[in-house]
């Protein structure tokens, strides 16, 4: 299930893609516009910051604007910089990979092969960027 912390995370970066103000947004501004409680935002956003998908300005004319190109920011990126692996089983992670503990033998784990083949054709869909989901 999708956590709430990387649906906030989305919600505020598509905000900040289809926002026609100028930008930069306060953190307060989106999350009013996107209902989203205003310090978990501010500790997502810092998450964002932190890896340099937002970069944030001080003072009145301060808020958060993206620190790299949207169309370079895929959902799956953002998916694993809050919540960590994809997918939904610990053996077929590709990029944090364990050995499941329960498993006789991979290779012939029925359970295994269900997931990666989900997570092969689920990955495809969320590598597409932030930018993809604007609604202009």
């Amino acid at each position: 299930m999708l956590s709430r912390r990387v649906k906030y995370a989305l919600k505020a970066l598509v905000y900040l893609y289809n926002t026609k103000e100028a930008i930069p947004v306060s953190a307060k501004k989106i999350a009013e516009a996107e209902r989203i409680p205003y310090k978990f935002l501010e500790a997502i956003l810092n998450d964002l910051k932190l890896n340099k998908i937002v970069k944030s300005q001080r003072g009145p004319q301060g808020g958060y604007s993206f620190a790299k190109d949207p169309n370079d920011i895929s959902v799956a990126s953002i998916m694993r910089i809050i919540d960590g692996p994809i997918a939904l089983t610990s053996c077929t992670s590709e990029n944090f990979y364990e050995k499941c503990d329960t498993c006789i033998d991979e290779e012939t784990c029925h359970i295994r092969k269900l997931f990666l083949e989900l997570r092969i054709k689920m990955i495809p869909i969320l590598e597409k960027s932030i930018a993809s989901f604007s609604s202009t």
